[in-house]
């Protein structure tokens, strides 16, 4: 039994709370995890794991053992990569979520450079609006835009990015162009559920605030693109969301004297562990993005 894969076997089942779960992480069959933790348990002479009706639990010793192998395999990782040297490129399987549009626009068409670079390395990219939870899910490295709910996430600001309120031309031919915050109560809005509704601008130290209303509501963020580019209504949406549009013509922002505060973009790992090389990469990655790209002006 190779120890350092026996640590890593358990640290996985115990983040996920289940054989199978870990077992699909790691890449093999849910037999293997069940044998490689019996024979680690038979080879420590102490009990590491329990059922119990939330699943796989760990004992006093194995919450002990998790903690001190956690920190191994980490160590291992970065003493691999030291070895190699920096030039060597990353190796391995990196997973990242990240919200689905701001993906399909602002990181994947850059994402084969970034593969290219490191040719030893997986990515697995989980496309998900929602906030999930990173350990279960396996994730090494999250991308969320907004305020951070958990404030004892590990997190580091990557950037911020301008906010606007943005519709069609056709749409504002035909309801035409509000002039004041306050205006916005009278057009239709396109409602992205994963936000609040209600928005104060500031303009030469004046604030206004003003809840938006509109029929159409939507839990992704791809739902608000389409709906404003059907001229549906206007929609308050970070510019890296319609970027493309902006710079033809497509959509235009309205407004544009009163500011709204910048949305920032969080590298977001795992509470408990130390970012891995892996995943710190893929965050200047990503900064590097962001703030040389057409998204970010």
């Amino acid at each position: 039994m190779d120890r350092l894969q026996a640590m890593t076997a358990f640290v996985r089942v115990v983040e996920t709370g289940s054989f199978s779960s870990a077992a699909r992480q790691i890449g093999v069959g849910q037999p293997a995890i069940s044998k490689t933790i019996a024979q680690l348990e038979d080879r420590l002479q102490v009990r590491l794991l329990v059922r119990s009706t939330h699943g796989l639990t760990p004992t006093d010793a194995g919450v002990r053992f998790y903690e001190r192998a956690k920190t191994a395999i980490q160590e291992a990782d970065e003493a691999e990569l030291e070895a190699r040297g920096a030039g060597a490129g990353l190796s391995g399987r990196l997973r990242v979520c990240a919200a689905t549009t701001f993906a399909r626009l602002m990181m994947l068409p850059h994402l084969p450079k970034f593969m290219a670079a490191h040719p030893g390395l997986e990515v697995d990219v989980i496309l998900d609006d929602r906030v999930i939870d990173l350990v279960s899910e396996g994730i090494d490295i999250a991308l969320r835009m907004g305020d951070l709910a958990d404030s004892s996430a590990v997190a580091r600001r990557v950037t911020s990015g301008r906010r606007s309120v943005i519709a069609t031309p056709a749409y504002l031919e035909r309801h035409g162009v509000p002039a004041t915050p306050a205006d916005l109560a009278e057009h239709q809005a396109v409602i992205y559920t994963q936000l609040r509704n209600d928005w104060t601008f500031r303009k030469q130290g004046t604030e206004a605030s003003v809840v938006v209303s509109g029929r159409a509501r939507f839990s992704a963020a791809e739902g608000i693109r389409a709906a404003v580019l059907a001229d549906m209504g206007l929609a308050v949406a970070s510019d890296w969301m319609f970027w493309p549009e902006l710079e033809t013509g497509a959509v235009r922002r309205v407004l544009e004297d009163w500011e709204l505060p910048d949305v920032g973009l969080w590298a977001v790992f795992p509470t408990g562990r130390l970012a891995s090389a892996k995943a710190r990469a893929f965050a200047d990655f990503v900064e590097d993005v962001v703030n040389r790209g057409d998204g970010n002006r």
